[in-house]
């Protein structure tokens, strides 16, 4: 074993948290003189540039679903990429179960979002977890409830992961500038909502809640900042029900929009640690959410939290914040409390270090 353990990470499909969190452990461990490979699909280092920080990045397809004869080939790559690691860090089900197949040792895994609900997937995802149970060295997760899921399964050690969200950009736009631009003005209420426009987070129950604040311009406005398969059936109901909510697409300027808005609403039906909380939270920007998933591990009381799927239960939450005239500015100061016990990357970096220091020590 080198005195510094060189180390190979692992991940799938992603385009957003995942792939920023690997990029920075990457960058950290790389600073800190480690030797890293990132392993992963090709377009990951296209959107994240692993080999701008200094890693070595070997294109390895890794889906977001099973393919049984591509499943092959990507074992038979990772045996001859992984052979030379002192320690292997899986992000991702699907990417852990198939570095623990390959025989990847010793082996941690991240959990960073909850399998299917039901159905099929979900038959194959039980399959997965109980795969990198019984192969994974050390299983760590974003939530209570996926660090609880793989104790079930039987993993030998399992801890919570520290995701951080990186500094994000200076905003490239005044809050005028933002409310201009959106044309609403200074005495309207501005919510915003920045999330993938996929079932999991939760936007029905956001529409279904807005239509109880319906009723002209003087009721608040939801502004929905992101993308993904449900834009058109979610815009084409805001229409339809004249709902005052706007969807603007990806922004390059989320905080610009999170300086603007005067509430963030979170609907999710599960999240990990979102990143986009704790963004908010540092802008000291007064928050509704659901209470799923690592929510209230990252908000802790700087946050209004409601069951998921339950649209008057977040419409009462919105309306009672923004008619409570000392409320909103407790929140605020609550937010920017909370933002300053926030992990950072390099927290994260050390965390992953002591288990992989361990891990190497110990051996096969």
């Amino acid at each position: 074993m080198t005195e510094k353990p060189s180390i190979a990470l692992l991940l799938g499909t992603s385009g957003g948290g995942v792939g920023a969190h690997v990029r920075a452990l990457a960058e950290g461990l790389i600073a800190r003189e480690h030797r890293v490979l990132v392993a992963g699909p090709r377009a990951t280092e296209d959107l994240f540039g692993f080999t701008a920080v200094g890693a070595t990045f070997a294109p390895v397809p890794i889906s977001d679903r099973p393919r049984p004869s591509g499943d092959a080939a990507t074992m038979t790559a990772l045996r001859r990429l992984l052979k030379d690691a002192d320690v292997t860090h899986a992000h991702g089900l699907r990417a852990g179960a198939l570095a623990g197949l390959a025989g990847a040792r010793p082996l941690v895994v991240t959990l960073h979002n909850a399998p299917p609900a039901g159905g099929a997937l979900a038959t194959v995802y039980r399959m997965l977890e109980r795969i990198v149970a019984r192969r994974a060295d050390l299983v760590l997760g974003v939530s209570p409830d996926l660090l609880g899921r793989m104790r079930a399964r039987g993993a030998r050690q399992v801890e919570r992961a520290l995701v951080p969200a990186p500094p994000g950009p200076s905003a490239r736009r005044s809050p005028e500038g933002v409310r201009a631009e959106l044309g609403i003005g200074r005495d309207r209420v501005l919510l915003l909502t920045v999330a993938r426009l996929a079932p999991q987070k939760g936007l029905s129950t956001l529409l279904d809640a807005a239509a109880r604040w319906s009723g002209g311009d003087a009721v608040p406005l939801a502004v929905v900042a992101g993308e993904g398969p449900l834009e058109a059936e979610l815009g084409e109901r805001v229409a339809a029900e004249r709902l005052p909510v706007r969807f603007i697409g990806r922004s390059d300027d989320v905080s610009g929009l999170i300086a603007a808005a005067d509430l963030f609403v979170l609907p999710s039906l599960w999240e990990g640690q979102p990143l986009v909380l704790q963004e908010a939270l540092r802008a000291g920007l007064p928050i509704v959410a659901t209470d799923v998933g690592g929510v209230r591990d990252v908000v802790g009381d700087a946050a209004v939290l409601v069951p998921p799927g339950d649209p008057p239960a977040l419409a009462e939450a919105v309306t009672e914040l923004l008619t409570d005239p000392e409320r909103p500015g407790e929140l605020a100061a609550a937010a920017r409390r909370r933002a300053v016990t926030l992990p950072s990357d390099a927290d994260a970096v050390e965390q992953v270090l002591g288990h992989y220091r361990r891990l190497a020590s110990a051996g096969p």
